[in-house]
């Protein structure tokens, strides 16, 4: 099956979509805040991990890995993902996920952690973090802090997550 869109890296030209289809996912603009903030944290960043969906150059979906630790161990966190309110349901979620995803495991990643839906992201691969032992240092339902490894010879660290400053955290 054809998409109707294209999944590819973010370039400089995106960010102005991104912040729109941010904002436009979520209630308030706190989650596109928190892009730019990452965006602008050297420590955090990490060029090619975040990417888009776009149809007729329009970004129609994004999806974030930066960098966090758990217990000093680098780790990544998903962070946040959105989608159009018009397009959602329609996986374009699911392929700026699977593709950043796929991204981390030819960086050699290990490990990644999102808080998130219980229903959506296990999809993924993700499983309560609890059972590699990592918290999240901050009241959070289990079954909503998840993690993963990236390959199955990969360990997701034991410890507590340190987020991104911009995380606020």
């Amino acid at each position: 099956m054809t998409r109707p869109w294209t999944v590819r890296p973010e370039t400089a030209a995106d960010v102005a979509g991104i912040r729109a289809v941010t904002v436009a996912a979520f209630p308030s603009p706190d989650e596109a805040d928190l892009v730019e903030a990452l965006r602008a944290d050297s420590a955090a960043w990490l060029d090619g991990l975040s990417f888009v969906a776009e149809r007729d150059g329009v970004v129609i979906g994004h999806a974030l890995l930066t960098r966090c630790h758990v217990d000093g161990a680098d780790s990544l966190a998903l962070a946040p993902c959105s989608v159009l309110p018009a397009d959602q349901g329609t996986g374009v979620g699911t392929a700026v996920i699977e593709a950043v995803l796929d991204a981390a495991r030819r960086r050699g990643e290990a490990s990644v952690i999102v808080l998130g839906h219980a229903d959506y992201y296990p999809r993924f691969g993700f499983v309560p973090a609890s059972r590699f032992g990592v918290t999240a240092g901050f009241e959070v339902p289990d079954e909503a802090f998840m993690a993963m490894p990236l390959s199955d010879d990969a360990q997701v660290p034991a410890g507590t997550v340190r987020y991104p400053s911009a995380f606020g955290v």
